[in-house]
């Protein structure tokens, strides 16, 4: 797929940019290194959690996320306030995610629903080790990360746009640069994809499914699923810095409310300082002023 224009002159996005945003740009593309800056850290969680839903893996999304602000940066001359900044950054990582040749850790296991199906009934005991709720809720959020990508990289960004992140269809249409009508008509084939896996084997949503997450620690551990270091999705920096200790259990009764049911992940801080070191730096000019497509 080749790489379309980031900006469309004289379209109009559904969330058209605010005077702040634009006063932002303006200043970023004219020098100001504290605006570009600030432009970096506006939308470094935003894309940090669109990549972590679509690589599945933490080290993976650091890796997108650092790419992709980069991207961001050099592009940010052909802004036109079509859309507010985050979601102009989103249509920029949409690209990217959808384009990037390297296939991620768990694109590369070729998980389908009905194998993830299997595994999930396959060697359920009782566990009552250490930390086990910490490690049962560490085992939901890694299952429903598996869950995405089952779904093809274009199913699964309709998904995550208007299931996880539930952006209006005429905003995450203007994303993917299609029409609402056919965003809605994508969303719906992704959702009843999920939606028929989640009701048929997850304990969450349909007490008489097999697999609860409790009862899945032990097959995890011997799987690999859960990293042996410690839970990385559970102790995952947020950005409201609440220790998931501190959290609730979430209320989980259907299919997207139980891939939905994560906290909002913060980017990690090393991967934007590297990012805000290079444009520190000084040793070549990363706003490139680029006319009109």
């Amino acid at each position: 797929m080749s790489e379309p224009a980031v900006s469309e002159p004289g379209v109009t996005g559904p969330d058209a940019a605010d005077t702040d945003d634009a006063a932002l740009v303006s200043a970023a593309v004219a020098g100001d290194a504290d605006a570009l800056e600030r432009v970096v850290r506006t939308v470094q969680d935003a894309v940090y959690r669109l990549a972590l839903r679509m690589t599945g893996l933490p080290a993976d999304a650091e890796d997108a996320t650092q790419e992709i602000l980069i991207k961001v940066v050099t592009r940010l001359a052909s802004w036109r306030g079509e859309a507010s900044l985050t979601t102009w950054a989103y249509r920029i990582a949409v690209n990217y995610l959808l384009n990037q040749r390297r296939r991620t850790t768990m694109e590369r296991r070729e998980l389908t629903f009905d194998e993830l199906g299997a595994e999930l009934v396959e060697g359920l005991a009782d566990y009552s080790g250490p930390d086990a709720e910490l490690l049962a809720e560490e085992v939901r959020l890694r299952c429903t990360q598996a869950m995405l990508q089952c779904l093809d990289r274009p199913e699964r960004l309709v998904y995550v746009l208007g299931e996880v992140f539930e952006l209006p269809a005429d905003q995450a249409g203007w994303i993917l640069k299609t029409t609402p009508a056919a965003y809605r008509k994508r969303l719906e084939r992704a959702r009843r994809q999920v939606r028929t896996f989640v009701q048929g084997n997850c304990g969450l949503v349909n007490p008489d499914a097999a697999c609860h997450c409790s009862r899945r620690i032990t097959s995890a551990k011997a799987r690999g699923r859960l990293d042996p270091r410690g839970p990385s999705l559970v102790g995952h920096p947020t950005t409201d810095g609440v220790p998931w200790a501190a959290r609730q259990m979430h209320q989980l009764h259907d299919a997207a409310s139980v891939l939905r049911g994560h906290p909002d992940y913060a980017a990690p801080r090393a991967r934007t300082e590297a990012v805000l070191t290079l444009l520190r730096s000084g040793r070549f000019p990363l706003v490139e002023r680029q006319a009109p497509p």
